[in-house]
Order: C-alpha cells, then structure tokens, then sequence
C-alpha cells in the first residue's frame, strides 16, 4: 500500500487524483495540503507542508510552480520521493530538481499521460526519417483557458523528443510575426491556443511535398494525468534517489 502526501489537494487535479485514489486498493492518501481548502476531504486536510505529521511514502505535487522550490526542500528534509506534476518549471528550478535527485528520488514528466509518453517513443523514430525526406515540423498544442504557461511543457517535451533524435538540432520558433521570408528547414514551429475548457490537444505535423503525416493527441479528461501520476507514485516509492520520468514508469 502506498502512503500519498497529495500536495495541491484542493486543486482539479488535486480532487481527481483524490477520486482514482479512492478506487485504487493499492495507494491511499494519507494527507493533503492546500493552502485554500475550497474541497471537502477524506484524509487530513493542511494549509502547509510543515503542519504534516503523518507518515508518507512518496509526496505528489499537482500545485503551481510559484511553491516547487519549497516542495522540493521539504521533501529533501524529510528523505520524501516526490513526483513533481507542476508544469512551467524555471531553469533554476530543474537545476534545483536535479540536485535534489541526488539525495532523494524524484520523478518529473511534462505530461503524466501515457498516450503521450508512447507519442514520444514514437517520434523518436520517426523524426529522422521524414526530417531527411525534407519534412518540415510544426507542433500544435491547445488547452483551457485557464492555463498559465504557454507553449505546454508538453509540447516542448515533444519538440525535445523530435530534435534529440535528429542529426543536427533544429531551432524551435515561437512567433513568426517579426519577419518576412521563406521558412527556414531547420525549425521546429510551436503555437499554442487557449481557449474553453480543452484539456489538451497535441499535434506534431511533419508537412512534405504533396503530402502531411500528423501525430496527434487527444485528451477528453484530466482523469488521464491523474492515472498517470497515481502509477508514478507506487512507482517511486522504495527507489534508490535519482531522476525518473515517466519513460521509467513505462519500462
């Protein structure tokens, strides 16, 4: 049985996690944290980490990236695995991540899905492949709106998976407003919409002569990153310290 600390409890993805939670005879969740408590709950309720005082074995964080660093230190303090689900993370913050893993296991993935992280497998192979027949690469990614960061993790995540298995790496482009040419065959375009309540759309669009091949991903609920993160848990907990993602879940 795996001990949850769920920290952003209160949160969607909080309240979902808490629901596959309760169905799942092999992890409970032992205490929350959330420093609105806005939901009702069946576990001890916090509004900091420090106020904890029960016995977890692997914290998960679905909360927002202004507190990761302090996450981070808490878990380092208590000898605590921690999946950290928070996206738009800073340099500094992965930096802080990393040095962490060195004490403590901690498991990072920009999307918890496994949909997505099969996709990257996928385009790993795939990107050298269409890149040398003279595909250009495009990536569009569509989410609520009530998302902060944009592009998704996810898409970069993705825009990663396809440079890294390219000869040389392509640059990655944003916004193509400022200029007047030809588009360059060496780029990776990124756009992002926001908008509704779309939990999130990924496509990576590799478009040649007379031809487009699409891979795409459609997420109709949140349900599936909270599945993820749940499985990333039982996962971490017992691990040697290190730096996991999702890929080592699926292994």
């Amino acid at each position: 049985m795996t001990k949850i600390i769920l920290h952003g409890a209160c949160g969607r993805m909080g309240r979902m996690i808490t629901d596959i939670v309760r169905k799942d005879e092999d992890a409970v969740i032992v205490a929350g944290v959330d420093a609105f408590q806005n939901a009702p709950s069946d576990f001890p309720l916090y509004k900091t980490l420090e106020e904890v005082t029960e016995q977890g074995d692997v914290l998960v964080d679905f909360s927002n990236s202004k507190v990761t660093d302090q996450v981070i230190d808490y878990c380092v303090s208590k000898k605590l695995p921690a999946v950290i689900c928070t996206t738009g993370l800073s340099a500094d913050q992965l930096t802080h991540l990393r040095d962490a893993s060195k004490v403590i296991p901690v498991l990072r993935s920009a999307n918890m899905s496994v949909g997505i992280n099969l996709l990257l497998n996928i385009l790993k192979e795939a990107a050298p492949k269409l890149a040398a027949a003279g595909f250009d690469i495009e990536i569009l990614e569509k989410h609520h709106n009530q998302k902060l960061d944009a592009p998704s993790g996810t898409a970069i995540a993705l825009a990663d998976a396809v440079n890294e298995a390219l000869p040389e790496p392509y640059a990655y482009v944003y916004d193509r407003s400022g200029r007047r040419e030809a588009r360059p065959q060496k780029e990776i375009g990124i756009s992002a919409i926001r908008g509704g309540t779309i939990p999130g759309d990924h496509d990576v669009i590799f478009a040649g002569e007379d031809e487009v091949v699409t891979f795409s991903h459609r997420a109709y609920s949140r349900a599936i990153f909270g599945k993820g993160a749940v499985a990333a848990a039982k996962f971490l907990s017992g691990k040697p310290a290190g730096l996991y993602d999702m890929q080592d879940v699926l292994a």
